[in-house]
Parts: structure tokens; sequence; C-alpha cells
């Protein structure tokens, strides 16, 4: 007798708005919606106004997209033990404070154990889209535990993890798609974040036994990577200066690049494309021209050209569409 396969069930999305809660009891209820796993404590001196929209089947594999006011998050709570994730988190406006790592700002790609006892200061109006992932399937892709720290650029795959999140959280902002839609963007986005980690398990076991070469490839990536994020918005920075910065020859900073499968210039290109992205977000007016200038593009048809290639989008249409969103939040905070 054949039996028909069990349909897994459809992942549920809800829209939860703080402003929908009772004054009374609104931390309280925002703490067990949007913070489950963490201590939360939202600014003293400015009422709490969020906003999230969350897509899932259970809490292991959840895909949120979320804003609110000023607030801290302290982690390491008993609560995050119960249900065992790990979290990848892109920042999209606003900016956060960590005991972890330095600030960090627009197109922040980071992987937070909520295990780990870090604090977090996030700032008013602060955007991000979020992935929760079962903590032994990080593990797995990772061949390691998981740590709190900042991706970035820093893994050859996280450009594209943003991308597809930062679409997504578009997508969720919008609304209208059906059960089978909400299922592919999830699935399409848990495969993509566990292959991400796969990467950046591949590059740490590297580092792990280093030779000679490997050791100063990884030194001289790292040195041009902190001057490119420094320096990005200069419209003459080019290989020579890079290099100079790292303290090596044109030809040994290629090989440090291509070592991770990258080149210089590309690296460079992504984290100005993802800095103009994060700023679009920001920005209730647009230029474009001034925009491609402030992130290091001369030429605004050419800057418009790769961010469409990059995003999919126009930086006139993602505009548009992270204004639309940033408003219907306004409207009903």
């Amino acid at each position: 007798m054949m039996h028909a396969l069990s349909t897994p069930p459809a992942p549920l999305l809800e829209h939860h708005r703080s402003a929908a809660l009772e004054p009374e009891c609104r931390h309280a209820a925002w703490q067990e919606i949007a913070h489950r796993w963490n201590d939360f404590e939202p600014a003293p001196d400015a009422p709490l106004q969020a906003e999230l929209l969350l897509l899932g089947t259970d809490v292991t594999c959840l895909l949120g997209a979320a804003q609110s006011s000023a607030h801290e998050m302290h982690g390491g709570s008993p609560r995050a033990l119960r249900d065992d994730v790990v979290v990848l988190s892109l920042l999209q406006a606003g900016g956060v404070r960590s005991s972890a790592y330095s600030r960090k700002g627009p197109g922040s790609l980071s992987l937070c154990d909520l295990r780990e006892r870090h604090s977090y200061h996030w700032e008013h109006d602060t955007r991000q889209v979020f992935l929760t992932l079962p903590r032994q399937d990080a593990a797995a892709a990772l061949g390691a535990e998981p740590t709190t720290r900042l991706l970035s650029t820093r893994c050859a795959l996280a450009p594209a993890l943003s991308s597809q999140m930062a679409h997504a959280a578009l997508l969720l902002r919008q609304g209208g798609l059906d059960d089978a839609e909400c299922a592919g963007l999830l699935e399409a986005t848990r495969a993509l974040a566990l292959l991400t980690l796969r990467n950046l398990g591949r590059q740490g076991m590297a580092v792990d036994l280093p030779d000679a070469h490997e050791t100063l490839h990884a030194g001289r990536y790292v040195a041009a990577l902190r001057f490119m994020e420094q320096e990005a918005h200069r419209h003459t920075l080019d290989v020579a200066a890079i290099a100079r910065a790292a303290g090596c020859s044109r030809t040994r900073l290629y090989e440090a690049f291509a070592a991770r499968n990258q080149t210089v210039m590309g690296v460079l290109r992504d984290i100005r494309l993802q800095r103009a992205q994060g700023l679009l977000a920001q920005s209730r007016r647009l230029n474009v021209g001034a925009l491609a200038w402030r992130c290091g593009f001369a030429d605004a048809s050419g800057f418009a050209k790769l961010f469409r290639a990059r995003f999919g989008l126009s930086p006139t249409e993602w505009h548009a569409r992270a204004q639309a969103v940033g408003l219907d939040f306004l409207e009903h905070s």
C-alpha cells in the first residue's frame, strides 16, 4: 500500500508592531516577541517604537526584518540555551556598538552566538535583517563551534549572502508572498547561509595550519582590507596605494587576494556598493551622482550599472522601495 509523503508545513509570516501593544505591558511583551533569546532594555529617554516581520516554521529557522528605536541587548541569557540557535545579521541602516567588536554600520554582516555574554547598543532607527540557524547546523558547516564575529567581505560568499538577505527583507516588508514563495525565500536564504559558513570554515581551517606564505598572505589581506574600508571614498584609490598600505608589492597583494578567490578591485567595489546600499536606505532624498561620489565612484552612470548588476535594482528603485518601507513603519509606529 502506497502512503503519500507528508508535506512540510508552510512557513508562517508574522507582522508585529510595538505600537499595537498596551503601553503598560509593551516592554515585557516586546521582550517575548522580538528578543526571546536576549535581555532587552529600551533607551530610557525615548519611547519604544519597533516593527518586526518574521518568516519561519519554528524558532530554529527564522528569517526576520526589524526596525527599532534605540535599545540595549545583552547576550548570555539562560533563554538562549532553550533553543540553541545562532543568528546571522545584516545591518541595513543605523549602527550597533558591541563588546564583541567595534561599531558596525550599514552593510555589516555578523554571526552572533547568543550564548556568549556580549552587550549590544543599538542606535535609534536601526534596521536589520536576520536569519536564525540551529547551532548544530552552523557548527557542522563551519567545522567548529560558532563564535560571534563580523563577516563582511572577509568571507568570499558574504557579499552574496548580504545581497540575498537584503532582497529578502524588501520582499517581507512589501508583503504579498504566497506560501510557496515564502517557503522558497526561506530555504534559499538558509541554504546560502550554510554555504557561506562552510566557505568561512574552510578559510578558518587554512589559517589553523599555515605555512609561511599563507601567514604573509593573511596579514597582507587583513591590512589591505582595513585600509580599503577606511579609504573606499577616495576615487583615486588604486592597487598601488593599497599595496603600499599593506606593506607589500602589487604582485604579493594580488596573490593574497587570489588565495581567497578574490580580486583587489573586486573587493573594493563590493565595499563601496555595500556602503551605497546602506546609505540609500537611510537617505530621505536621492541624488545618485552625489551618492556615487561619496562612495568612491567618479562616474554616476557606471555606478548605477554596477549597482543594478549587484543587487538587481537601480539605485533609484532601491531607494524608492526602502523609503516606502520606512514611511510605512513611521505611519504605524
